[in-house]
């Protein structure tokens, strides 16, 4: 069997690591993309020798970053990676009316723009390989999904994400090219450890879910690598919700 041919952007991050974690050496190959080219590369030296990998730097939320990060690894590889782990983003936790609008555009250009951007290339890419299938995972969130306070503008912006993955698997299934979300609810990462810092922060924020615990970005990476991997073979379009059942589920309170 082929080795599986991974390009994950935003590799620095804290759910893209936990999915590099997630592959094997032998069956998958890897190029990894992100802007902050030290941080990048300290990345990949920390890989076993054994891990065919390849780090680009590029800024994927910009067009020409993007073509960069999917023409980079598609000449690595030799054609355009099978798959797509787009985990680039930001967070913002700001009420509307203390949202500036640089505050605004960045959440945009983030979370939005790179999703289209990187997507677009890897779509343009997979179209011109002798076999079109491939499957790609995008990233957007529970606050999409559900009014949660304080959120107004990464909502649209991952909201954006969420109507774009539908749109764009209807658009390509006729090429076997499977396109997927994930929506988190709040994952403990590097970009999150600050809303733990207060007192009782912890339980506070696992109290809200109904399985009474936050994410680990390990919760998140097993569901990325699942869409991708052939196991989901026959799911396309999808926004799976991987949020300890924050926005489907409201337990039965016990009472004392």
């Amino acid at each position: 069997m082929s080795p599986r041919t991974l390009l994950i952007t935003g590799a620095t991050g804290g759910i893209a690591r936990a999915l590099l974690g997630q592959l094997e050496p032998g069956r998958d190959r890897v190029a990894l993309a992100a802007r902050d080219a030290t941080a990048l590369h300290e990345l990949a030296a920390t890989l076993p020798s054994a891990f065919e990998a390849i780090a680009i730097d590029a800024d994927t939320s910009t067009p020409e970053g993007a073509r960069e990060a999917v023409r980079a690894a598609s000449e690595h590889f030799g054609a355009a990676p099978v798959c797509l782990a787009h985990c680039v983003g930001s967070a913002l936790l700001a009420p509307l009316h203390r949202t500036t609008d640089r505050q605004y555009r960045d959440c945009l250009v983030a979370n939005q723009d790179s999703a289209f951007f990187t997507l677009r290339a890897w779509v343009q890419a997979r179209l011109q390989a002798d076999v079109t299938a491939g499957g790609a995972v995008l990233f957007s969130s529970v606050v999409a999904q559900i009014g949660v306070s304080n959120h107004e503008a990464i909502a649209m912006a991952k909201g954006a994400i969420a109507s774009l993955v539908p749109a764009a698997a209807a658009t390509y299934a006729p090429q076997g090219l499977r396109i997927n979300g994930i929506a988190p609810g709040l994952t403990r990462t590097g970009a999150t450890e600050h809303l733990f810092k207060a007192r009782n922060a912890e339980a506070q924020v696992a109290a809200q879910y109904p399985l009474q615990r936050y994410g680990e970005a390990d919760d998140i990476a097993r569901a990325a690598d699942w869409l991708l991997s052939d196991a989901a073979a026959w799911v396309t379009g999808q926004v799976l919700s991987v949020d300890g059942g924050f926005s489907r589920v409201r337990p039965l309170v016990q009472r004392a």
